[in-house]
């Protein structure tokens, strides 16, 4: 790799992490502004919305500006494609993080509800896996990037469960249908985040050892190690 390469992959390696630290901070908050029934901050993820549009679209001249000067090959060749599916998958959950924060705005004019939803353990889920996807990408870990492929599935079965509650609170409660429509529009933005953050994972595994696996990376036995059977602790803010 020549050294103006290498410069300019370094330099394109530092925006696509930039925009996945705003990204990731956007789903966070758009979770606490249901959590905390906080408006203001619900507000404040639609408005982060217009950065991320901007950073996506910087990220995706960059990678083609290198792809046309440079004609990059193997290692280098398979990060740029990965970094330009990667980046679109960014742009899309900010898009999600969005749809939960306007949910949020609506959901906090409302009466309280008091169904059993577990979007709480579904969101660390969905952030952990976001989160873990982006580590992989840093680390270039793909034992970590499977792990992440395999905890889809738990996060799938969690809106499920979200899903026949509000259906049978439909049926049982006609008044509140608004803000359970809301709260399941809500469960499947998470479901979407987990989705694309597989996405994400698959091709981290893709980059590292140049093989497509969508479509059988769930087979794959995860290491001990790497294993997500339960969301990491939050940390204190």
């Amino acid at each position: 790799m020549s050294r103006h390469l290498e410069r300019e992959i370094e330099k394109l390696k530092k925006k696509i992490l930039a925009l996945s630290a705003v990204v990731e901070e956007s789903v966070r908050r758009s979770i606490r502004s249901i959590e905390e029934r906080d408006t203001p901050l619900a507000a404040s993820v639609v408005k982060t919305d217009a950065e991320i549009d901007e950073a996506e679209v910087d990220v995706e001249e960059e990678c083609l500006k290198i792809l046309a000067l440079h004609q990059p090959v193997a290692i280098d060749l398979r990060f740029l494609v990965a970094v330009l599916k990667i980046n679109n998958d960014l742009e899309r959950i900010g898009d999600m993080a969005v749809n939960i924060a306007e949910r949020a705005v609506f959901l906090n004019a409302q009466e309280k509800l008091d169904y059993p939803f577990n979007l709480h353990e579904m969101a660390e889920r969905a952030q952990a896996m976001l989160r873990r996807s982006l580590d992989a990408l840093i680390n270039h870990d793909a034992a970590l990037a499977q792990a992440v492929c395999a905890a889809d599935d738990d996060v799938d079965a969690l809106y499920v469960a979200v899903y026949e509650l509000v259906r049978d609170g439909v049926r049982e409660r006609l008044e509140h249908i608004d803000s359970l429509l809301n709260m399941l529009s809500v469960a499947r933005a998470l479901e979407r985040i987990a989705d694309h953050a597989t996405n994400i994972a698959e091709d981290v595994i893709y980059m590292i050892e140049g093989e497509i696996v969508r479509h059988g990376v769930k087979d794959f036995k995860i290491p001990a190690a790497a294993q997500m059977d339960s969301p990491p602790q939050q940390s204190a803010e």
